[in-house]
């Protein structure tokens, strides 16, 4: 009795679930789903390797070329939470279906367009789809690994798009090489067939039960936690902060830092490779120490991109800082998804859509700001001035979220405790301290 005691009570223990968790393997369609994220992020940032030969195939500008890039991005913000509520009556398994089809289908289209408005409607639609499968993916992973493991699974689907920038896109600009950049898209869209297929297979069918479909006005009242606020905030803060700087990096390492053009695909796969790790051992310690993760990161990484901004000047610095800026930056955004889902309640989706939305939104409103920063007197150190105020200001957003989520778990203990002991006293107490009653 005293062994099974014993185990009963370890069992309840958090701190022995998550130590269980270290050595329990994560489910296979987590992994299904980092692939399908390895091929959305690598689709949104190819265009970048590819654009020369996308401008002479179709006899335009490369700044009309370039508007790839923001429509797709447009896409996803649009996208994300607008196709989530679209979707919100079928399962996750078939959203995610539907929303690989269409990934397919909008890379087909530009494959056989030969007019760049028809690929910029396509690539908007393909925006669309990504922000689908990003938001509902987020949240058929943590389902699927369980609240132990969560943030660790949401890891490694985010990890899926950071490895794009390390492989995806390197393969992909040597395919479009070998082939023209017509054969990329190809690609892409056999690959996300397989990927269909796998879903298809390894996904469950999540059907309401009892025919009941989930209300979406219901659902929405979710999206009213200020705790899902602060993560949406940090979330745009993180995204906008890092990219503003890493999105002018190459001019900076060849004008101020004196890299070598050729060198400069070395350093950004450098960053590509520290994002990757940091994803994944983020994602690992974001189920046990959530809000020290996402506080300590852009506090980390605040330091970093103050340094570059000191330090432009200095080859080696620079190099060894941008590396490390791949490890923190944006190591902690599985961890703010995951956040995200938990403190949206039934309206998981709809966070986790948000939250994708959040990332883009703040790339979109802070990266013009550096660049328009770079025509300052700070020239070309104006990038990292802005990167570093933006991610400074994550510190707010995560340091109150981890202040209300201390708070409430003191104030839950304590009820707990004492109800606990009201029990514990009542059943406790000897038969002589109630009156009239029976020895």
């Amino acid at each position: 009795m005293q062994v099974e005691a014993l185990s009963a009570s370890r069992s309840d223990d958090p701190t022995h679930r998550t130590a269980s968790a270290e050595h329990k393997r994560l489910p296979l369609v987590v992994h299904v789903l980092a692939v399908g994220t390895f091929l959305m992020l690598t689709t949104e940032f190819v265009v970048a390797g590819i654009l020369p030969d996308i401008a002479e195939g179709l006899g335009v500008s490369l700044a009309r070329v370039g508007s790839l890039i923001t429509v797709f991005a447009a896409g996803m913000i649009v996208g994300a939470p607008l196709m989530t509520m679209l979707t919100v009556r079928l399962s996750p398994r078939l959203t995610l279906i539907l929303a690989l089809g269409i990934f397919v289908a909008g890379h087909v289209w530009v494959a056989l367009a030969s007019d760049v408005d028809q690929i910029v409607i396509a690539r908007f639609l393909t925006g669309l789809a990504t922000g689908a499968f990003w938001a509902v993916s987020a949240v058929v992973a943590s389902r699927a690994a369980g609240s132990a493991m969560g943030s660790r699974a949401v890891g490694i689907v985010a990890a899926g798009g950071s490895l794009a920038t390390v492989l995806g896109v390197p393969i992909g600009a040597y395919v479009a090489q070998l082939t023209g950049w017509r054969g990329t898209f190809w690609a892409l869209a056999i690959a996300a067939a397989l990927v269909t297929v796998l879903v298809s297979r390894s996904v469950p069918r999540d059907e309401p039960a009892n025919g009941e479909r989930p209300s979406l006005v219901a659902d929405l009242a979710g999206l009213l936690s200020v705790r899902l606020w602060l993560v949406l905030l940090a979330c745009a803060t993180t995204s906008g902060g890092v990219l503003a700087a890493y999105s002018f990096i190459a001019p900076v390492l060849i004008g101020r830092s004196g890299v070598p053009a050729s060198a400069v695909p070395l350093v950004l796969t450098v960053f590509g490779i520290g994002s990757f790790v940091g994803t994944l051992v983020a994602g690992r310690l974001g189920d046990r120490h959530p809000h020290a993760v996402t506080i300590v990161t852009p506090a980390v990484s605040t330091v970093l991109m103050a340094a570059i901004f000191l330090f432009s000047c200095w080859s080696w610095a620079m190099v060894t800082l941008i590396a490390l800026l791949g490890l923190f930056g944006l190591s902690a955004n599985g961890v703010l998804i995951h956040l995200a889902v938990r403190f949206s309640g039934r309206a998981a989706s709809l966070g986790s859509a948000l939250s994708v939305a959040a990332f883009n939104l703040g790339t979109a409103v802070v990266t013009p700001v550096a660049g328009a920063a770079l025509a300052s007197p700070l020239g070309l150190d104006g990038p990292a001035a802005v990167g570093t105020a933006v991610i400074a200001l994550t510190l707010i957003p995560t340091t109150v979220l981890g202040i209300i989520t201390l708070r409430r778990g003191r104030t839950r203990s304590g009820r707990d405790s004492a109800d606990g002991s009201s029990r514990r006293g009542l059943s406790e107490a000897p038969h002589n301290a109630f009156p009239g009653t029976l020895r």
